[in-house]
């Protein structure tokens, strides 16, 4: 709508100074044919604005100038938490109106806040997956958070991990919360509160109800609670090992957090090695996270895990054996 391209042009002009005809076309996306019927315009309606002539010169406002004019529409207040965050406010399809919330944000501050908050966003960058991972993508995503902003219910397919595999879930969405990347919605049921992974629903339909959410419940704290439920529920069992000397030497390069820490936390042996105690979820899942260590961790208890690694170590023995390698195929394929 060309009076919020107006009153884009304003803030701009107040928060860079100067800027060109070309300049602000680029900003908005507009031709610059509309930049100068718009920069008239704003003149016409008492807008003190004016344009330097010359190779360094531009629109500029009178100085001294500020509007108040900085209201936020309801959809830049609901992005201001965005702010800063330019993956998720783009997988929530809210770029434009984060930028919008910034640029009115910036408008509103003194010149001295301005620069500062600008040299913040120049030298502060937040980069949420993690290392070896990249951000998961879901065409649900949008139409969840959707959900959750007007307190709709939703009917979903979900993928989960035991069977059956996919089930359909109705849903009251109370949140949503990126972890290393990944999306989780917080939704009630009939059953309770429950957390479900946005890129495992398959299927999504918006219903015509809406749910009155509970005026006591936090988001934050359920998400604490349900971390730390969620690891004393998946580490059923424990596992003594031996890390070896050089093993332990480099536990600053492991990423591995319980080893790690338990490790920093014991006392070595006489010959370096370190004998720890660590939480497992299951027998096939520790031999899976342990047997990348090679022979530099030993596991000692209990057990079921050294039998499920000696079987480990055998198929992977004679699936890369000689016997089984490419020069042993090519024997074969020899009439």
């Amino acid at each position: 709508m060309r009076s919020s391209r107006l009153l884009s042009i304003l803030l701009l002009l107040q928060t860079r100074r100067q800027l060109t005809a070309r300049e602000l076309a680029d900003e908005l996306e507009v031709s610059l044919r509309t930049i100068y019927r718009d920069v008239e315009a704003l003149a016409a309606a008492g807008v003190p604005v004016y344009a330097d002539q010359g190779r360094t010169g531009g629109y500029r406002l009178v100085e001294g100038y500020r509007t108040r004019l900085t209201g936020l529409t309801e959809q830049e207040a609901a992005a201001l938490f965005l702010v800063g965050m330019p993956g998720p406010a783009a997988a929530l399809g809210l770029t434009a109106q984060t930028n919008a919330a910034e640029l009115k944000l910036l408008a509103a501050l003194a010149p001295d806040q301005r620069d500062r908050a600008g040299r913040l966003k120049n030298r502060f960058h937040l980069d949420m997956p993690a290392w070896y991972a990249e951000a998961e993508t879901s065409p649900q995503l949008s139409a969840v958070a959707d959900a959750v902003l007007q307190d709709r219910r939703i009917t979903i397919r979900y993928r989960r991990w035991e069977a059956p595999r996919e089930v359909d879930r109705t849903l009251d969405p109370y949140g949503l919360v990126l972890k290393n990347g990944s999306w989780y919605v917080v939704a009630a049921t009939e059953t309770g509160m429950r957390t479900y992974r946005v890129s495992n629903i398959l299927d999504l339909t918006p219903t015509a109800e809406t749910f009155t959410r509970a005026a006591d419940f936090d988001l934050p704290a359920y998400w604490q609670d349900h971390l730390a439920n969620f690891d004393e529920a998946r580490f059923t069992a424990e596992a003594v090992v031996r890390v070896s000397a050089r093993l332990a030497a480099k536990m600053y390069d492991v990423s591995f957090p319980q080893l790690v820490s338990a490790v920093r936390a014991a006392a070595p042996e006489p010959d370096g090695s370190v004998v720890v105690t660590l939480p497992i979820e299951s027998v096939p899942n520790a031999a899976a996270a342990l047997c990348r260590f090679g022979d530099g961790l030993e596991v000692l208890e209990p057990a079921e895990l050294r039998a499920e690694l000696t079987a480990l170590a055998r198929r992977l023995t004679a699936l890369y054996g000689p016997e089984n390698g490419p020069a042993a195929e090519a024997g074969r394929a020899v009439p």
